[in-house]
């Protein structure tokens, strides 16, 4: 495992995306917290993070290139389209997936809803050059805190991730996640 700021990520950047294409798992951050991430199409990868953060059930949210995947991808009700336009930000959309082959079925567990974030940060641009969605989940072993710096970093996903992207310590918190799966959009502040 290697740990890349920055710079040194936009140095290799063509290499690690097409690394990514390729099956790695690696921790990034965002613009709330670290997160671990894979290639959502790729089932052996995203079974990997299941397997790092212990968290065999439990649907994952995907990164999207852009809001036109998104809307290629997802259902999205009249009521989403306000929240739609808060993107790049600190949110995780949750909607009915309209196209099951746009992500592996290990990412939300053949449910038919996917959580859907862009991030307002520099990375979200190497999800966008990427052209896949990316697994994005807290830098955590489920039900322990989350990642905020290298000295919060649970070893397991130290030592089973193939490299992070570290830009110094965090101060943020898990995105707010908006629901528009049910009847009436449902907000959960995190």
């Amino acid at each position: 495992m290697i740990t890349l700021n920055p710079d040194e990520f936009r140095d290799r950047q063509h290499l690690l995306i097409e690394e990514i294409r390729k099956g790695a798992v690696f921790i990034h951050p965002t613009d709330t917290i670290y997160g671990i991430g894979a290639n959502a199409q790729d089932k052996y990868a995203v079974q990997k993070v299941r397997d790092i953060k212990q968290r065999p059930e439990q649907p994952f949210s995907v990164m999207a290139p852009s809001i036109d995947w998104i809307r290629e991808n997802c259902r999205i009700p009249k009521e989403a389209e306000e929240w739609l336009q808060k993107l790049p930000g600190p949110y995780t959309f949750v909607f009915k997936l309209k196209n099951k082959k746009a992500i592996a079925p290990e990412t939300n567990n053949g449910v038919d809803t996917i959580g859907v974030r862009i991030p307002d940060h520099w990375f979200a641009k190497v999800v966008a050059e990427a052209g896949v969605p990316f697994v994005t989940t807290s830098a955590n072993i489920s039900g322990m805190d989350f990642m905020t710096s290298m000295e919060t970093l649970h070893d397991d996903l130290n030592k089973k991730s193939d490299f992070i992207v570290y830009e110094g310590e965090k101060d943020g918190h898990p995105s707010t996640i908006v629901n528009f799966a049910e009847k009436e959009p449902i907000v959960v502040e995190r």
